[in-house]
């Protein structure tokens, strides 16, 4: 007997978050958003654009979120933050979802195979391993999507594709694969898990997965102009480099600090957070943007 109800979904106002919802609401879902009460008007007007129920909570309020997770048959988080966030704040929302009884949690994980990479040399994967050991020993079924990297980021926020210097940027080896997924994807593949009662622990997506040197031919098929390789040095040499940042400029509290975006770039680079078998194909075929239609928006 199907036991789908309502879905929860927390961090609306944050950039996935948000995608998910609109996601959910072109899927024509019953959902509910958490939202807080210092939520400006124009998200909440964006949000209950989506189809979205709104749904005020304070966080710290044990009593309001079990009222807010009453019903519902999945909570998806999108929440996005340092400890204070993905540990204390996630960690309140998924004791209201056990108090209530609702059979299933996505946690806040999309990213690389942080499973296979080593504990303590990730900060922001470091807090994904812990509330993953946190929400398994609790009594609600947990569903981990991990994505690899937003193939957004290569248009620019990434330092991979060097437009100025007509470069791919690489550590390591030029064939080392790199699994990508663009946002929408990762969103509208969240909203389907949400939907389907026997998901697997983990499922694993990429929307496309590319290597540097595959890349390079890309962006010279795209641009009419030879792009080249740009090998940086070997894996050590990134960690030495990661260290040296990380002592030279902390910025503890911010999500990602240039340190932090190089920890996932020596995970994505070593292969250690390559994802695999793909579980692309789950809720059927579907057409996933590629490194080359992400990166050809701005070519």
């Amino acid at each position: 007997m199907s036991s789908i109800g309502p879905i929860v979904l927390a961090g609306a106002t944050g950039d996935l978050g948000k995608r998910i919802a609109v996601a959910m609401g072109r899927r024509h879902m019953a959902f509910r958003v958490l939202i807080r009460s210092e939520t400006p008007a124009k998200a909440r007007a964006d949000l209950q654009a989506t189809g979205a129920d709104l749904v005020v909570v304070d966080y710290n309020d044990a009593a309001a979120l079990r009222r807010a997770c009453e019903g519902a048959s999945c909570i998806v988080s999108a929440l996005n933050g340092l400890e204070p966030v993905m540990i204390e704040t996630q960690g309140n929302l998924l004791d209201a979802a056990v108090a209530t009884g609702v059979p299933r949690f996505i946690p806040s994980d999309y990213s690389l195979d942080f499973t296979k990479t080593k504990p303590g040399g990730n900060r922001n994967l470091d807090l994904r391993r812990r509330f993953m050991a946190q929400i398994d020993t609790r009594p609600i079924s947990a569903t981990s999507v991990l994505n690899g990297a937003f193939a957004d980021l290569l248009t620019g926020q990434a330092p991979i594709v060097l437009h100025k210097q007509r470069k791919i940027l690489y550590w390591g080896t030029a064939d080392q694969k790199l699994d990508f997924t663009a946002k929408n994807d990762v969103a509208d593949y969240v909203a389907a898990a949400t939907l389907d009662e026997t998901t697997p622990r983990i499922l694993r997506i990429a929307g496309t997965t590319v290597s540097p040197r595959e890349l390079a031919d890309i962006m010279t098929s795209l641009t009419g102009h030879k792009f080249g390789l740009w090998r940086a040095g070997g894996i050590g040499l990134l960690s030495i480099v990661i260290g040296v940042a990380r002592t030279l400029s902390p910025s503890n509290r911010a999500i990602f600090p240039v340190w932090q975006g190089m920890q996932y770039l020596r995970d994505m680079s070593s292969g250690r957070g390559q994802l695999e078998p793909l579980d692309n194909d789950r809720y059927g075929v579907r057409s996933w943007k590629t490194a080359r239609d992400v990166l050809g928006m701005t070519n």
